[in-house]
């Protein structure tokens, strides 16, 4: 299949895939500084498979869990330089991913390098309906299970597929399994010059990536000279001179300073860290992994006074207070909320123009600190229609795919009901339709302003009744007529997929 993106892999500077620190802040500033490509953390084919691709609001291209967690964000500005790494262990989930994420990055790599017990062995855990072993260095031992994977990849997709792998006991079997990988089609290869029960204070073994690169015509990428070689630019060519190498890949060295990119040398670390919280705020990186990189980037600095504010930091406007970026924080989040606000007016008009003009609106939210614990409008909503012999209510709820908020609209005896609110999620959606109808029909909500509740009422006269038949010795067990007045009403869900 032809190759339809300039990406090339000869004389660039690649920053590394890196666990927790490729995220799309990190990318960005390294591109920033001056790398030409840059890999994304790993992630792994098999929860890539149950994320939804959504265009969010700070104009980002999110691939997200069922849990509504961000596995991958990427954006424009780094499209046609991304490279996605994925750990898999299987050639047909490995494609699928491929195909799932193709339009939104520039390459496809592979990780075969990984010595993480998380990629190597078997994964124990909600995933376990498929058997996920032998990712990462795992998969060096396994040449006819590499091949497949990347012949796949190469025939089924049209961005340029790589790998990385680590070098083997040998240099001899080493140039053998790369000769093999050459054949499969793919653009490059990345070598990461240690064994794989090597660690970063092992030598990087640069005869060995040198042996590869004159044994082989596709590029080949080195990896691991951080610890002996790369402090700063000018020794990117050290590097790579000394390895033969087509290519430089960075991780460590660009994990502490990722200035190291600069041509005009290192910038000073607060002035890096400041530049990578203003993207980490730009693009709402959760707080936990910008703490995290920024740890990396402190090192031996923990321990003074913006160290330790670092790390009590809870919060992103925390971590911005720290590094004196407060006034930061709040005008950029003023932007967005007003950004959302806008694109909120704008689809809410656009809803209007389509939407059944039979549909009975209102501009409400559901705020459970206006109503008792364990009572709400819907509870309320359900009781009434039982009282007046119409059929349960019915909710219908859609998310939104651009912001990924939530609207529902209630049928109660044949008239639809819904706020023109968009939430935050599928339970407040469908709470403030059951207050748009209850407001409507006249029928009380159970707000504490209203007075006596007679929902709690009943349920303490039946708890009353409860503890009469157990003093009585009596059958204990709810009858399911009495637990059923206080289940909310069922509801059906429809999220268009995106």
């Amino acid at each position: 299949m032809t190759v339809n993106t300039p990406l090339c892999f000869r004389g660039k500077k690649i920053l590394a895939p890196m666990v927790r620190v490729g995220t799309l802040p990190m990318r960005l500033l390294a591109l920033d500084y001056g790398a030409d490509i840059v890999y994304c953390e790993e992630l792994i084919d098999i929860k890539m498979l149950q994320c939804k691709r959504v265009i969010n609001v700070l104009e980002t291209v999110d691939f997200v869990a069922p849990n509504e967690r961000v596995v991958f964000r990427t954006c424009e500005k780094e499209r046609h330089c991304v490279v996605f790494q994925m750990g898999s262990a299987d050639a047909e989930r490995a494609l699928a991913v491929a195909k799932l994420v193709e339009s939104d990055v520039a390459g496809i790599d592979i990780n075969m390098g990984c010595p993480k017990e998380y990629s190597t062995k078997a994964m124990c855990n909600s995933f376990c309906m498929f058997s996920q072993g032998g990712m990462g260095a795992a998969l060096l031992s396994d040449p006819d299970k590499i091949e497949s994977i990347l012949t796949t990849l190469v025939k089924g997709i049209c961005k340029p597929v790589t790998c990385k792998i680590r070098i083997l006991p040998s240099v001899e079997d080493t140039v053998n399994l790369v000769k093999r990988i050459e054949k499969t089609g793919i653009a490059a290869i990345a070598v990461h010059g240690r064994k794989k029960e090597e660690r970063p204070q092992h030598p990087v073994h640069c005869d060995v990536i040198k042996a590869i690169s004159e044994a082989v015509s596709i590029p080949v990428i080195a990896n691991g000279g951080s610890h002996d070689f790369i402090k700063e630019y000018t020794d990117i060519d050290t590097f790579q001179k000394a390895t033969a190498a087509s290519s430089v890949m960075i991780a460590r060295a660009a994990m502490w300073n990722p200035s190291v990119f600069r041509k005009e040398g290192l910038f000073p670390l607060k002035d890096v860290m400041q530049d990578y919280i203003k993207y980490a705020v730009r693009y709402d990186n959760h707080y936990t992994n910008t703490k995290y990189c920024l740890c990396q980037m402190l090192r031996e600095q923990l321990e003074t006074t913006q160290g330790k504010k670092l790390h009590a930091a809870q919060s992103t406007q925390e971590i911005c207070e720290a590094f004196e970026m407060g006034d930061f924080y709040e005008e950029t989040a003023a932007i967005f909320e007003a950004k959302k606000t806008s694109l909120e007016t704008e689809t809410q008009d656009e809803d209007d123009q389509v939407e059944d003009p039979d549909v009975i609106k209102m501009a409400v939210r559901f705020d459970k600190r206006e109503y008792p614990p364990q009572i709400t409008p819907k509870m309320y909503l359900l009781e009434w229609c039982r009282k007046e012999k119409h059929p349960q209510p019915v909710y219908e709820t859609v998310q939104r795919p651009l912001d990924r908020l939530f609207c529902s609209v209630v049928t109660v005896a044949e008239q639809k009901y819904r706020s023109t609110l968009w939430d935050k999620s599928k339970k407040l959606a469908e709470q403030a339709a059951a207050i748009v109808c209850l407001r409507t029909l006249g029928v009380p909500e159970g707000k504490l302003c209203e007075g006596e509740n007679h929902l709690i009422n009943k349920r303490k006269r039946e708890d009353r009744e409860r503890l009469n038949n157990r003093d009585h010795g009596e059958d204990l067990a709810e009858p399911s007529h009495k637990k059923a007045n206080f289940v909310e009403g069922t509801s059906d869900m429809n999220v268009p997929k995106m």
